[in-house]
């Protein structure tokens, strides 16, 4: 048994995988189709005939719940007048001549019940009988006579046991005495009141027949429909029309013949619950070849989809064996090279299926394999040190840049001063430089507080003043909460130094610095700000590019050194603007986020 298992694996493995796509295909799709649509080809029968069965029970409750509706509307406009105290009253007065009524129908009877008609569109009529003989007959108050006593609805409202009855009955047209109209109404005695019962009321409110007509019409092609009264009369079909005139009754529904089950074609459905609905009732019988074509068009739709199908089938599994079976051996063909050493890519549009990623990682797998055997690892691993390295070298660079060409700046200044206007009176600026310079000495760190720098600018700026006398001031606006923050050292004596060099030293009139530093919106805001020259838009644009260059090496060289520190410890993250006009000055802020900041929480407090 064991060797037969393995005989049979043997040969499928060895069938070519097109083949066993065809055979997936024929086996596996195309003969169950088949063996599926012949076996339950009567079950999908019966399933359509049970389905057209709860298609024909929907339609009755349809149509049943529509005339229910309809004839419910009338009946509660019927209770509503039958509970109107103020009619009754109106109606069972005696007035003294016609001019009194006349009074009384202009001010409360006119409208009284047309009120109802337009929010109940199935009301045809609203009337009210009475044997009051001082009501004048007309629109809707009729006084009854012979011909209302005697008629089909007078009588049978007579006859109900019911406080409301349901009357269909025909009523003749004046142009026609011999013909007959079908009508439906809503008849109630008005009886509601004992003490108001000096005149016999009878309301009687006529329904729009020609709505039950649509909806018995509407449901035509499921069912032909019956509306049934108590009697077994036809009052209304799809066969008798609304406005039909006939000199006959209405006819017994005879047409039961030997087939009065339900299943057998017949289906009955009581109209409503309420007493005065009693014995009214939907009777409908089906359609017999609705059922029998719909299982015939359900044949002809299986039989074409399954034609369809076979054929749509066998193009897209012919299209994506192609697509499969092509790139597989590709796959397959370079698999094989990488055996021979030999990593090359596959180079063709891989898909997103399953098989192109598999391809996709295939050629990530060789590249990296190649990759791997040049030691691309060692290289990168070297690059990585070489570059923080590199980094690093600059930044100590830049750093200790600022210290020389500030203090051979400063001792010129002092010498140039001193020697031209013979000043004996320099102890202050030389104890402000020893203290400057050994300020540079004692920095060890690379960050300091704000507080330091600002205690370091303002020596500077002494320095400055003593140099341009009344020709320069400055003004420092500091936050208290920016002090404890540390920033790069020498991050902003620069940009102050370029003010006095600048932007002040050729202008008229006095020069003022104005260092600022807050904390805004999460950030340490530094402005450094002069009334100086300022410069044109070219110059400006010139100035950024020559500080944004990593490579660049001409002058700028101060400034430029501030936004290389505070790029390499910050990154992208921190803004460095320059704003100037002509003639108006400069203006250049740096805002670093706080959260990149390191706070100094025993401040060395010094003046």
């Amino acid at each position: 048994m064991t060797t037969k298992r393995i005989k049979f694996g043997t040969i499928v493995n060895d069938i070519p995988l097109s083949y066993k796509f065809y055979l997936i295909y024929i086996v596996g799709v195309l003969l169950p189709i088949m063996v599926l649509n012949l076996v339950f080809l009567e079950r999908i029968t019966d399933l359509i005939k049970s389905r057209e069965q709860q298609n024909l029970e929907i339609s009755m409750e349809r149509a049943r719940k529509d005339i229910h509706d309809f004839i419910e509307g009338g009946v509660s406009v019927g209770y509503t007048l039958a509970a109107d105290k103020n009619l009754y009253e109106m109606l069972d007065r005696t007035y003294t001549d016609s001019i009194e009524f006349y009074s009384m129908f202009n001010e409360q009877l006119r409208d009284r019940l047309n009120s109802y008609m337009p929010v109940n569109n199935q009301l045809e009529r609203i009337s009210i009988y009475t044997n009051n003989q001082t009501v004048v007959s007309g629109g809707n108050y009729q006084v009854t006579n012979n011909k209302v006593w005697y008629s089909d609805w007078y009588r049978q409202a007579k006859k109900a046991t019911t406080q409301i009855y349901v009357a269909a009955y025909r009523t003749t047209e004046e142009q026609n005495l011999v013909s007959s109209i079908p009508t439906l109404s809503i008849i109630k005695t008005m009886d509601n009141y004992p003490n108001l019962n000096n005149y016999e009321k009878v309301l009687r409110i006529d329904l729009d027949i020609s709505e039950i007509y649509d909806i018995i019409v509407r449901e035509r092609d499921y069912l032909n429909l019956y509306l049934i009264n108590g009697e077994n009369k036809i009052v209304m079909s799809a066969d008798s029309g609304y406005q039909h005139v006939t000199d006959n009754p209405y006819p017994v529904f005879d047409q039961w013949g030997d087939s009065q089950d339900e299943s057998e074609g017949v289906r009955v459905m009581a109209v409503g619950a309420a007493n005065y609905l009693k014995g009214w009732r939907i009777i409908g019988i089906t359609q017999g070849e609705r059922i029998s074509q719909a299982v015939l068009d359900i044949r002809l739709y299986a039989a074409g989809l399954a034609t369809t199908l076979t054929l749509l089938t066998s193009i897209f599994i012919y299209i994506m064996l192609r697509s499969y079976n092509y790139r597989v051996k590709r796959l397959a063909r370079h698999m094989q090279k990488v055996t021979n050493e030999k990593f090359e890519l596959i180079a063709i549009d891989e898909g997103r299926d399953e098989i192109g990623r598999l391809i996709h990682n295939f050629n990530r797998m060789t590249s990296r394999i190649h990759s791997l055997i040049n030691d691309v690892y060692k290289l990168e691993i070297q690059s990585k040190n070489l570059e923080m390295e590199r980094v690093r070298a600059e930044l100590n660079f830049l750093q200790s840049q600022m210290n020389p060409h500030f203090l051979f700046n400063t001792l010129n200044a002092i010498l140039v001063v001193c020697t031209k206007n013979n000043y004996n009176d320099v102890t202050d600026i030389v104890k402000s430089l020893s203290k400057l310079l050994r300020r540079l000495l004692s920095w060890k760190e690379d960050l300091v507080p704000v507080r330091e720098e600002i205690a370091f600018i303002d020596m500077y700026l002494r320095i400055e003043k003593f140099r341009f006398r009344d020709k320069f001031d400055y003004t420092f606006e500091i936050d208290e909460q920016s002090l404890d923050y540390k920033i790069p050292k020498l991050s902003m004596q620069p940009l102050v130094e370029n003010s006095c060099k600048h932007g002040l030293q050729t202008i008229e009139g006095l020069g003022v610095i104005k260092v600022a530093a807050a904390v805004l919106e999460n950030r340490l805001q530094i402005t450094v700000s002069d009334n100086g020259k300022g410069m044109e838009p070219e110059k400006l644009k010139e100035l950024m590019f020559a500080v944004r260059k990593e490579d660049y090496s001409g002058t700028h060289i101060g400034i430029r050194n501030v936004y290389r520190r505070l790029e390499l410890n910050y990154a992208d993250q921190v803004r460095f603007e320059i704003s100037s006009t002509p003639d108006q000055g400069t203006v250049v802020t740096i805002g670093i986020p706080l959260k990149l900041l390191e706070q100094n929480y025993s401040p060395e407090r010094e003046v």
